[in-house]
């Protein structure tokens, strides 16, 4: 039973979690249930113990909190191309002459190459042995928790299926001056490995992988996440939001653990990493890719969480990213925001090389001020209300390494933490939202100056992707939290989903807010004012020729508490009328050629033939979700006062 407790303890939840092990094992709809299970206990380790010591479930009345664990599906954010090209023999993307780059070598000539900074890949595993990453492996910085042992060497493939991980690491912190392959962004750190994607993901794997050896540990880098398939909004469940929470707030002595995120690669799925519940949280720093050319690469998502951009892949004719690779090897074939992740985590090594007392928030801050649009091609690039150019598809723009050393070295810490909510509930009819806040003004919670804004949402939607949610801060800053998705025909809508923008990040939060939803489905999704008729895309007073007024069912809810409503709207004559007064078969006005109208039944009949029964019945078609629900939201704040 020792088992459970070291098991809770490197999950960091405290001795009030343990797992125990049940015989059951099933699959309900699409949910896999494995035969773990995590179980909150009152009481301390020694309660624990002697609970899972007992096996089964009993009711010992200090249960505060039991879940199966469900079996997750996290995808690695790479993009397979099957290798052709040879191998570079350049990094483009740390220095080159055009300067289209990171900047990577001006850190490097300011003294900074990631020297005591210790960085974990969380991943299919890393390959400890490989030449070019043994002299900077870290044993306590990996962890195997798919098998449960010390070892995170990856499992071998004829495919190399779970060469993901090794890759990342490589773009970290691959040996400088050995003569093999390349090198790393911070070539001097410590690098180490999880694996915890080559098996079953449940909340537990996450978790404990999110929270190993935290005071150990600066730096998680993550290149994986829920389907980029632009119909799934998921992301961490109950125990990885807690890793999430004390790792910011208990890892590095209380200066929080990093966490670096790839921002997606669902773009040509038109997916929006706002629908990622990690890429979309206020404690990862998200990153998006650019290609060698400056473009948004094919697959990258916008999302307004996303803070700032690195290199990747891009069109074939584009070079992309050299690192180490399974079997010993080295490649030049590294793709998508996978390779644009771990590029970040080596940057924010050499920052906390320059200054080992930067917080969380912090780093964020010295991302913020020193990412620059710089040659990013792209139509979004806006200007904040503090003077920032920000875009959906890139952030603020381009790390640069030489900048974010430099302003690290005599940075002063942000101030504690401020959170200020502020309810915004808004009925029915509505789709525009304002607000006037006070940022708190008077509280503890006063913000005065933002970092994070957060939409709240709780709704329900009969086609989900049809919707499109903006947030715009009083100084005009406008957040497109989310982008309308074509394939997300869910009706599940959002529970209680806290949709995150950095764009207005150092902006006095004091005014009006404005939250928008838009609704971008066909005609039968829109709804009209008193005394005018839905027709096509738009409303009319009086329905054309060939239609008449009626009603149409428009069915739509909003946090479960409207029912379906028919709504005016103008609707085609049944045939054979070719105009009418009414929906009936017998309510014609007017014939189509070659038949008459009968003065007795209102119906036409043609010239050579007797009046025939209309075949079946005439059905009004259920329309799409309406544009007009209720919306339960919270708009929340967050900054360094």
């Amino acid at each position: 039973m020792g088992l459970w407790s070291r098991l809770a303890e490197r999950l960091l939840l405290g001795p009030l979690l343990v797992l125990l092990v049940s015989g059951l094992g099933m699959a309900l709809g699409q949910r896999v249930y494995t035969n773990t299970w995590a179980v909150h206990i009152a009481g301390g380790p020694d309660e624990a113990d002697r609970i899972a010591s007992k096996h089964g479930f009993v009711n010992h009345g200090n249960v505060m909190w039991a879940e199966q664990q469900v079996v997750k599906s996290r995808k690695k954010r790479d993009i397979y191309t099957e290798p052709s090209d040879p191998k570079f023999t350049q990094q483009w993307y740390l220095y080159n002459t055009n300067h289209r780059d990171l900047n990577a070598k001006g850190a490097w000539e300011l003294g900074y190459t990631g020297k005591g900074v210790v960085v974990s890949i969380l991943d299919d595993g890393i390959e400890k042995n490989h030449p070019d990453l043994i002299s900077n492996y870290d044993p306590d910085a990996s962890y195997d928790v798919n098998d449960g042992d010390p070892d995170p060497q990856p499992r071998y493939t004829q495919l190399n299926d779970n060469r993901h991980g090794t890759r990342c690491a490589g773009e970290v912190a691959a040996m400088a001056n050995n003569g093999i392959c390349g090198v790393g962004v911070a070539y001097n750190a410590k690098i180490g490995g999880v694996r915890m994607l080559d098996g079953e993901v449940t909340d537990v794997v996450e978790a404990q992988s999110l929270s190993l050896n935290p005071q150990h540990i600066h730096i998680y880098s993550a290149s994986w996440g829920p389907e980029d398939d632009g119909k799934t909004v998921d992301g961490p469940a109950k125990l990885a939001k807690e890793a999430f929470l004390r790792g910011v707030t208990e890892g590095r002595g209380g200066l929080g653990s990093i966490f670096v995120w790839a921002s997606g690669n669902g773009g040509r799925e038109k997916d929006s990493c706002n629908c990622d519940g990690y890429t979309n949280s206020i404690y990862t720093l998200s990153i998006s890719s650019s290609t060698q050319n400056g473009n948004v690469p094919w697959y990258s998502e916008a999302c307004s969480s996303t803070l700032a951009t690195t290199y990747s892949s891009g069109n074939l004719n584009e070079k992309q990213i050299v690192t180490t690779d399974l079997r010993q090897k080295c490649t030049d074939t590294h793709t998508g925001t996978s390779a644009s992740a771990p590029l970040a985590a080596g940057i924010i090594a050499l920052a906390l090389e320059a200054n080992k007392n930067l917080t969380w928030r912090d780093m964020q801050h010295l991302v913020v001020r020193t990412s620059h649009p710089a040659h990013l091609l792209t139509n979004d690039w806006n200007t904040n209300g503090v003077g920032r150019k920000v875009s959906h598809s890139y952030g603020y723009g381009l790390l640069d390494a030489s900048a974010i050393v430099a302003l690290a070295e005599n940075w002063t810490n942000a101030g504690p933490q401020k959170k200020c909510v502020l309810s915004m509930v808004a009925e029915p009819s509505h789709l525009l939202i304002t607000k006037t806040v006070d940022g708190c003004v008077g509280t503890a919670n006063h913000v005065s100056s933002l970092e994070h804004a957060q939409a709240q949402l709780t709704l329900s939607y009969n086609r989900r992707g049809n919707l499109g949610i903006y947030l715009t801060s009083p100084q005009g800053t406008r957040s497109t939290l989310l982008a309308p998705r074509p394939h997300d025909y869910s009706s599940e809508g959002f529970n209680d989903w806290a949709f995150m923008t950095t764009h207005s990040w150092d902006e006095d939060p004091r005014g009006e807010w404005t939250l928008e939803m838009v609704n971008v489905a066909g005609a039968s999704d829109y709804e009209c004012n008193g005394g005018y008729y839905l027709f096509q895309q738009g409303c009319v007073r009086d329905c054309p020729a060939g239609y008449t007024a009626g009603s149409q069912l428009l069915n739509y809810t909003m946090g479960n508490s409207v029912d379906p409503a028919l709504v005016p709207s103008c609707l085609p004559c049944q045939p054979p009328c070719l105009t009418c007064s009414g929906l009936s078969p017998s309510a014609c006005l007017s014939c189509p050629p070659h038949s008459h109208l009968d003065p007795v039944s209102s119906t036409c009949l043609h010239l050579n033939q007797i009046q025939r029964e209309s075949p079946g019945n005439f059905m009004v078609g259920q329309g799409n979700s309406g544009p007009r629900p209720e919306l339960s939201s919270r708009l929340v704040s967050l900054c360094s006062g």
